[in-house]
């Protein structure tokens, strides 16, 4: 590998540091939540603008970010994220109350605009022969954040809980949540110290005029022989590109356009609103539900990141190989799947205290208040709550509902954890990876832009909607009805892709068109 490989390669390795922190920062959360739900006395709806409050922000700073990164350059943006994460960081895990922890993360969100920033620096610096293989490296680090939060927070717990003189100087044996959300700012402040290593665009610099500086960055790149032929194609690409008549958002609606539309909204709802960010954002809470306790219900969390990052590297090897449409079905059919098996488990979950275990609880709860509900057996979680929260009030019900659950429940654990996993890897395999290749396929190149952001658009307030309403659903479904209302959503979306949805592999952006528009 000659230096000027090597020097894309760690140009890619240091720019994908934004996607690691993105998965750090989105999954961090869901071991913060059962600490600050009685802490700060959140309600349903509190909770969840918590969790959601990143994606909310992402959202007004996808609309900004092509803008941005066309007036200030792509490295002075990343720069901008990398602040942003290390200040979000820090904010979150000092964060006094309610209203500065949802600004904190509301910062972080603002930075999430590196998943389309990164992958476009390391598009206009890497060779053509590794360009696909460098911009998926930022996808696999997101993963790998995701792993990274969930090994953290079972560690930092396990920490906690261990009275060791370590944990205690640095109190976290007390404030296990803050560094939680506080560690993602080493990795944040080393991404953005290692940034100001990296040269600007070279594509960046050529469209700003700036010649000799775009020349001179795009021979780190490109070995001498080739950097004048390389230079003048690059000149003429932009060039051409310039000449091009600009898109306007009101051509989405075209006829000719309207099935594509019709495919990628379909596509993009269901990515979210079969409940991916739910399970992500909030996996130990969902393991609690399944009565195993809090220390076990952070180490099965981690593997849905392990889970998550292995059919993520399958659907990776075998999406040109398999090709789109049948990724999707499988995919689909498992959370289908997937989902009622976990809605099952819970169904079939009943709770009961007795003499034993109210007394197990004695260092928790006042037991003198639970001994009204001796003996009587609730066939599911949300009549068992809504009795705890009579009895104890809703803030203790909370600040204990792990070891409540846990002292009541009769159910299989095993079977939530299998359909949870299943449905990780179902998602991983299929509506992740496979929903952005599509989108970059199905629409003409001209609009292809406008049209992915207007879809993302939609796809990021689904997002947003699933997190900020989990928590209710959770009070006021319970865990059965809600997991299988996403299963619902998966085969609905299985029929809709089944009926709509042609294979794009292979083909040419002409053949994909002619086959949608003959829907």
């Amino acid at each position: 590998m000659d230096k000027h490989m090597r020097s894309s390669l760690w140009s890619a390795v240091i720019v994908s540091l934004g996607g690691f922190l993105f998965g750090f920062d989105a999954s961090v959360i869901s071991g913060v939540i059962g600490f600050i739900t009685p802490e700060f006395a959140l309600d349903d709806f509190q909770q969840g603008l918590v969790v959601g409050a990143p994606t909310l922000a992402a959202i007004v700073g996808g609309i900004t970010i092509g803008p941005s990164s066309d007036y200030f350059g792509r490295k002075r943006v990343l720069i901008l994220v990398a602040f942003l994460y290390s200040i979000s960081a820090v904010l979150s895990a000092l964060a006094p109350g309610f209203w500065t922890l949802v600004i904190a993360r509301a910062l972080g969100g603002l930075a999430f605009v590196s998943l389309v920033i990164a992958p476009m620096y390391i598009a206009e610096t890497a060779p053509a022969k590794l360009r696909g293989l460098l911009v998926s490296v930022n996808q696999l680090n997101i993963m790998v954040g995701f792993s990274a939060a969930y090994f953290a927070n079972y560690f930092l717990l396990q920490l906690s809980n261990s009275a060791s003189s370590f944990a205690i100087s640095l109190g976290i044996d007390q404030y296990a949540w803050r560094w939680m959300l506080g560690l993602e700012a080493i990795p944040a402040i080393i991404y953005f110290l290692l940034l100001f290593t990296l040269p600007e665009s070279p594509r960046w610099l050529i469209i700003k005029n700036r010649i000799d500086e775009g020349r001179a960055a795009l021979a780190r790149f490109v070995p001498a022989d080739r950097l004048t032929a390389e230079f003048q194609a690059m000149q003429e690409s932009i060039t051409a590109a310039g000449k091009q008549t600009k898109a306007y958002f009101s051509e989405l609606f075209h006829p000719r356009l309207r099935m594509t539309l019709v495919i990628a909204v379909i596509v993009g709802i269901a990515q979210q609103i079969t409940g991916i960010n739910a399970v992500y954002f909030y996996a130990p809470s969902i393991f609690e539900q399944s009565g195993i306790g809090t220390n076990a219900a952070f180490a099965q969390a981690i593997w849905v990141g392990i889970i998550n990052l292995i059919f993520t590297v399958f659907a990776m090897v075998l999406i040109d190989k398999l090709g789109r449409k049948p990724l999707l079905l499988v995919g689909l059919a498992g959370v289908f799947i997937s989902m009622s098996v976990a809605a099952y488990g819970f169904n079939n979950a009943t709770y009961q205290l007795n003499s034993a275990s109210i007394a197990s609880l004695e260092n928790t709860v006042d037991t003198d208040k639970l001994q009204a509900l001796a003996g009587q057996t609730f066939d599911n979680d949300v009549a068992y709550k809504n009795a705890l929260k009579a009895s104890l009030g809703e803030n203790v019900m909370k600040q204990h509902e792990s070891a409540l659950i846990q002292a009541a429940v009769n159910m299989n654990p095993t079977i939530v954890l299998v359909g949870i996993l299943g449905f990780v890897a179902s998602f991983a395999f299929s509506l992740g990876p496979v929903m952005w290749v599509l989108f970059s396929e199905i629409f003409p190149s001209r609009i292809r832009g406008l049209a992915i952001s207007a879809v993302g658009f939609i796809n990021s307030l689904v997002s947003f909607l699933v997190q900020f309403l989990f928590p209710w659903e959770l009070s006021n479904l319970g865990t059965a009805l809600t997991f299988l209302i996403y299963g619902l959503f998966a085969l609905l979306a299985l029929a809709l892709v089944i009926w709509l949805l042609p294979e794009t592999k292979g083909k040419s952006l002409e053949e994909i068109e002619a086959a949608i528009s003959s829907v």
